[in-house]
């Protein structure tokens, strides 16, 4: 069983190379740092992260063509697997269009532009030249990649699900309450029969947003806060698991979006949104667990807020949960 951690880049840098020191040492395979707008720069945290361990795999979840060009996101990633001695996984994906909204870029044919912004960056990391159609002959790496960085995108809906089967190294769907897989899995594998590849060779990583701490209502504060301000952003294949509508979700978004009142947001956020994660004790989160793994999860990826004291979590992961499933 792999393990990976993925953070959101809300935090200050050096409490980044605390934690992916702490999952190296915890026994996490990999460290996946989040690039949302406005937030810290994933670039320079996974940086400083790469110049502080030795082992752990490190990646971005995730870049999207619409705010970085792919020409910029394959130098950014020929480079961080050079400093990091060949441990970079790129994360790309659509982007959320409530986000990219913010600045005024219309999310236009998401799944194309994803498929598009894939092969040119493939192909740029390989040395080829005019890696886009639209590029000409002199748009090349002035300096040799190390390989062809492995991408893996982040999916939620089904074409985007599809495309990962078709072109991506590996996957990285929000996979919570545990029977969602029975959903992603079907689409993964149609994408890929239909591009003729093997699904096994696709890194499915079972993405769960965790909180966890000694009490089950100090957990369950910070995954509320997550899901108060993500939760807007889902894709309708989570809201249907979950029983829930994008309209259920418009009080919460005004409270944290409009009034900036998270604490009136989090009380807004129910039972069945509260499903989309795993809150409690390290051995609520291994029970939750067991059922993805037994509907034939081999990577599980832990997200934030992860608890209310996140190093701590990390540790307990650790100590607890990791050993458990090896």
């Amino acid at each position: 069983m792999k393990f990976s951690l993925r953070l959101n880049n809300d935090l200050p840098v050096r409490e980044y190379v605390a934690l992916a020191r702490a999952a190296e040492a915890a026994g996490f395979d990999q460290f996946w740092v989040s690039h949302d707008l406005f937030l810290r720069s994933s670039a320079v945290i996974l940086t400083a992260v790469a110049g502080a361990t030795e082992r752990i795999e490190i990646g971005t979840c995730i870049l999207n063509p619409y705010t970085i060009h792919p020409a910029e996101i394959a130098m950014f990633a020929a480079t961080l697997d050079e400093w990091s001695g060949g441990r970079f996984n790129l994360g790309l994906a659509a982007g959320a269009a409530e986000f990219l909204k913010w600045v005024g870029l219309p999310q236009t044919a998401p799944v194309e532009t994803t498929r598009r912004a894939v092969a040119a960056i493939g192909a740029t990391l390989n040395g080829e030249r005019g890696g886009d159609p639209a590029w000409t002959g002199d748009a090349y790496l002035r300096f040799p990649a190390r390989r062809r960085v492995p991408i893996y995108l982040g999916a939620l809906s089904p074409r985007m699900l599809r495309l990962t089967g078709e072109v991506a190294d590996g996957a990285l769907p929000l996979l919570f309450p545990p029977e969602h897989y029975e959903t992603v899995l079907p689409l993964i594998r149609a994408g890929a029969a239909a591009a003729g590849r093997s699904p096994d060779a696709i890194d499915i990583a079972a993405c769960v947003w965790c909180s966890v701490a000694p009490d089950r209502a100090a957990a369950e504060a910070p995954l509320k806060d997550k899901i108060a301000y993500y939760g807007h952003a889902l894709s309708p294949l989570i809201w249907d698991r979950l029983g829930v509508t994008r309209a259920d979700f418009a009080p919460i978004e005004r409270a944290i979006m409009t009034e900036r009142d998270p604490a009136k947001a989090r009380g807004l956020v129910t039972d069945a949104m509260l499903a989309i994660g795993i809150a409690g004790t390290p051995r609520d989160l291994t029970a939750q667990l067991e059922g993805l793994r037994a509907r034939g999860v081999r990577h599980l990826s832990l997200g934030p807020p992860l608890g209310p004291d996140p190093l701590a979590a990390v540790e307990a992961i650790g100590r607890e949960v990791i050993p458990h499933f090896r």
